[in-house]
């Protein structure tokens, strides 16, 4: 196998702009991020291959801004697989595409049943790809060779698998739908901040009281600050078990913190001081949280029978009437219609319910035209068949 060299000039990276510039067809991108090593998400090692150009590897942080390089290639189909993993870490290095082809999200439009790279890459162009360095620190430099290997082979084989699902995607009448799906990856918020983001701390479910919210929120902001100013990945400082089990003991002093033998962590004993300082906080703050999370989420549908019973119906009858469509066209039914939408619809549906006003509720939650036309009918005709017999609700939605 070839040795491959990590572009981490400035001279090499416009050199490599020139070759990639003067390739051919589609260009083939992905990036390698070091998730669950550093608190930030900024890609750490960035491959393209083109058609008569080669492969290249770019150290993002040595290099910073690709302005020049997006410039030129912008307008060009780029090749991912997995395209809403790659597009923000991207984009904050100013690589930014208008035309996508997904190659993972494709899969799932095909129906095939695992649709990630090693798989989806044997089935459909008979190659084994190890990914045994999938989940590595690609902040480490210098790359081992073999890290880089794995990391060229990814891309090389890219434009040859959009090839591949290109035709099936054409033999089975989805190219329409494929390209819908890869436009409004290109226009999805693809990182929506919350208003409580604490609230992400595993097992805080199982905490019970306000004030032992408050600790728990008050631990994850302290640990998140700290990881932020190391760029570490907060869970390596000290995991979230630790601080569940510390927010739900309420220990009254620090010895009985350090004490605890749930508390572990690399950092757990070196920052004592920190931990017990947000404790304190959190059991003497006004302000106190609410016990269950504010914002625009739903109850969970197991609630609705109780809640909202007339939703609970129209849910139901509109999932059954989806998984048919879903199984009909061979495509799993999230990516038919988010789950998310069908409920926002099912509570909260318009006042008059026909195929017409389903399809405006649809669009206003960011359904595409191909999934409007496929299931409006039947959503509104299942709303309606929610509260009123077959022969009612027939002859309300005809």
């Amino acid at each position: 196998m070839a040795e491959h060299i990590v572009i981490d000039t400035r001279d090499g990276y416009r050199a490599a702009v020139d070759r990639i510039v003067a390739g051919e067809g589609p260009i083939a991108v992905d990036a390698e991020r070091a998730s669950g090593f550093r608190y930030s998400q900024r890609a750490y090692l960035i491959q393209m291959y083109r058609r008569g150009s080669g492969t290249f590897l770019f150290d993002p942080p040595a290099i910073g801004r690709f302005d020049e390089l997006n410039q030129a290639i912008a307008p060009d189909e780029w090749v991912l697989h997995a395209a809403t993993q790659d597009l923000t870490c991207l984009r904050e290095v100013g690589l930014d595409p208008v035309s996508i082809f997904d190659t993972e999200l494709a899969a799932r439009l095909l129906g095939m049943p695992r649709v990630g790279l090693g798989t989806v890459v044997e089935e459909l162009l008979g190659i084994h790809l190890a990914k045994e360095h999938s989940a590595a620190d690609w902040s480490t430099r210098p790359l081992p060779e073999p890290w880089l290997d794995y990391a060229a082979l990814d891309v090389e084989l890219l434009p040859d698998l959009r090839d591949a699902i290109s035709g099936l995607l054409v033999e089975a009448g989805k190219t329409e739908i494929a390209r819908q799906e890869f436009a409004d990856e290109l226009t999805r918020e693809l990182s929506v901040p919350r208003s409580e983001p604490w609230r992400r701390l595993s097992g805080i479910h199982s905490i019970r009281g306000i004030r032992n919210l408050a600790v728990a929120r008050e631990l994850w902001t302290s640990r998140d600050a700290l990881a932020r100013q190391l760029d570490v990945a907060p869970g390596r400082l000290v995991p979230d078990a630790s601080l569940t089990a510390a927010a739900k003991a309420m220990p009254d002093s620090k010895r009985a913190l350090a004490a605890m033998r749930e508390f572990t962590g690399r950092a757990s004993r070196t920052e004592l001081d920190r931990w017990w300082s947000a404790i304190e906080a959190g059991r003497t703050t006004d302000d106190l949280p609410v016990l269950r999370g504010t914002g625009e989420s739903l109850p969970p549908p197991r609630a609705w029978a109780d809640r909202n019973p007339e939703a609970d119906a129209r849910l139901k009858g509109a999932r059954a009437a989806l998984a048919s469509i879903a199984e009909e066209l061979a495509l799993p039914l999230e990516n038919l219609l988010t789950p998310d939408t069908l409920r926002r619809v099912a509570w909260a549906p318009p006042a008059e319910i026909t195929p017409e006003s389903i399809a405006e509720a649809l669009a206003q939650h960011g359904a595409r035209p191909w999934q409007i036309e496929a299931t409006s009918q039947s959503i509104a005709q299942a709303f309606v068949e929610s509260n009123q017999t077959p022969d009612d609700a027939s002859e309300a939605v005809s």
